[in-house]
């Protein structure tokens, strides 16, 4: 099984388009110990020419461009994509935005829990993935199912489940309750397994805690892939770039007695790997006192590019 990271940073991207902050200004200078890093999104493939991707960045066509194992096959039809289905695992701007991208009349499934496919259901403007192409087929959580699409076996099976979350920021209720509206199902994990090898990995790019049921779910897993945006909850009102910390946003931070660093240790969770990470997160400076905790606590910090095989 391969994983590549298409894009690492959180939504905005790094730098982000607006942002004079210290680390999007270093970046955009080329200061070193700084890459710039695309918007959030992974891509599966079992047998290296049939391709799953996991969300939809914003920057999907040009994660698409520089990465030449998604490219249509020279040899093949006019019109033809090795990328066979898409998982999106919240309604998040840089999840799903990237399915427009994907417009052109190409066959893929789309997959995501009910609440993310009725999100997608009520923008009429993710009609032009048309549905007699391009069908939307259901995760039901905790269930496993073989991931399918253009009328091909990936080789892969997922299974999905609720982690701690908030709902989409455009999908917010104010005031309809503690947590704006959200659901299960608003914010999902997934464990991707490869049926020719039995391995697996699971990839939580948007979680608020490591609760007790999540815990036991990653326990002695082999790769994880997690939500990486703060560094400590409060980076970006100190760094004057917002009034929302991270548990607002419905991001866990790394760092602190309730983040994920200390949350993972008792879990053997043999490979961790943070993605997603805000243009705020100090780790995004490859020399800073952030980075260097982070790799003595045993977690890398993903990068765009970045090839992991199971």
């Amino acid at each position: 099984m391969i994983i590549k990271i298409l894009g690492s940073a959180a939504g905005g991207g790094f730098p982000q388009w607006n942002c004079n902050g210290t680390h999007s200004a270093n970046v955009r200078f080329g200061k070193r110990g700084y890459r710039a890093r695309l918007q959030s999104s992974l891509a599966v493939s079992d047998d290296g020419a049939s391709w799953v991707l996991l969300n939809a960045s914003p920057d999907l066509r040009q994660q698409i461009n520089e990465t030449p194992e998604l490219h249509p096959a020279a040899n093949g039809a006019l019109r033809n994509s090795p990328i066979k289905a898409v998982v999106v695992t919240n309604a998040d701007v840089d999840h799903i935005t990237g399915l427009i991208s994907l417009r052109e009349g190409q066959p893929f499934t789309i997959y995501g829990s009910d609440r993310v496919l009725a999100t997608l259901n009520a923008n009429s403007i993710f009609n032009v993935c048309s549905p007699d192409k391009v069908p939307r087929k259901p995760l039901v959580l905790d269930t496993p199912i073989s991931l399918e699409g253009a009328d091909v076996d990936t080789g892969l099976t997922i299974e999905a489940f609720a982690v701690p979350g908030k709902i989409a920021l455009f999908l917010e209720k104010g005031g309809s309750d503690a947590n704006y509206g959200s659901r299960d199902g608003d914010t999902i994990g997934v464990k991707i397994t490869s049926k020719s090898s039995g391995k697996s990995f699971f990839y939580i790019p948007g979680c608020a805690e490591v609760d007790p049921p999540l815990a036991d779910r990653i326990r002695d897993a082999a790769l994880l892939f997690l939500d990486g945006t703060l560094f400590t909850d409060d980076e970006m009102v100190t760094q004057g770039l917002s009034q929302k910390t991270g548990q607002r946003m419905g991001h866990i931070s790394m760092s602190g007695p309730e983040g994920s660093m200390e949350a993972l240790k008792p879990l053997n969770v043999k490979r961790r790997i943070y993605v997603h990470i805000n243009n705020s997160n100090p780790v995004l400076d490859e020399m800073s006192e952030a980075r260097k905790l982070v790799e003595a606590s045993g977690w890398e910090v993903g990068f765009d590019g970045m090839e992991i095989r199971l």
